[in-house]
């Protein structure tokens, strides 16, 4: 398996290599940002160890560049920085896990191989389809480019419509993990499709007789 580590702390990454190595990882480094998305979506890697605080691009450009660019491999942060925002703010860019510094190699080892181990998908960091985009960490709604002011249950129902736009979603499902469950009638879920749809246009979300409502493509 090729990792590619990223860190511009060179004696960190020396150790590293030799440890990742002595695991039976092919490695390769880089020091800086700018050096890391090109590697990452010049050669096809395993996964990718990467630092945030890096010199010309940091780790949160570097897999927000490498998603962008259809580059799926996936990411663990590795950084000093491990305040809760922080965490947050690597998962949503599109890193698949984060580990904090000083850290354990056994476990950095351990979070690797289960990376490798997933089968291999898109993680978009921002969800479109068609006209509307939605990006979940700031949570801006966009119809072609502009900014449309969604509430914070409408940008709820129209995230979990785009990260299921390859198919039909219904009411039920809408309703339990929008709205937790039981406790609201189907109604609510029609109700707030006409608002994404007078908000967004009639067509952004198509409803499927009998079985639900899916985003138009």
């Amino acid at each position: 398996m090729r990792v590619l580590v990223v860190d511009d702390e060179r004696s960190l990454v020396r150790a590293l290599r030799r440890g990742l190595t002595a695991e039976g990882f092919a490695v390769d480094v880089a020091h800086d940002g700018d050096t890391a998305v090109e590697l990452a979506t010049d050669r096809e890697y395993d996964a990718i160890v990467l630092d945030v605080m890096l010199p010309r691009r940091n780790g949160y450009d570097v897999v927000t560049a490498l998603r962008a660019a259809q580059v799926w491999t996936p990411v663990l942060m590795l950084s000093a920085k491990d305040g809760e925002h922080d965490v947050a703010d690597g998962l949503d860019v599109g890193a698949d896990d984060y580990l904090t510094k000083p850290f354990s190699f056994v476990v950095l080892v351990a979070r690797l191989r289960a990376l490798v181990r997933r089968p291999g998908r898109e993680r978009p960091a921002l969800l479109r389809s068609g006209d509307v985009g939605l990006d979940p960490a700031t949570r801006e709604v966009t119809l072609a480019g502009n900014p449309v002011a969604l509430t914070a249950r409408e940008t709820a129902l129209l995230e979990y419509l785009l990260r299921h736009a390859d198919r039909v979603v219904g009411k039920v499902e809408l309703r339990d993990h929008v709205w937790d469950g039981d406790g609201e009638d189907l109604n609510v879920v029609e109700v707030y499709v006409g608002y994404l749809r007078r908000k967004l246009g009639r067509a952004a979300v198509t409803t499927v007789r009998g079985a639900g409502y899916r985003m138009a493509g």
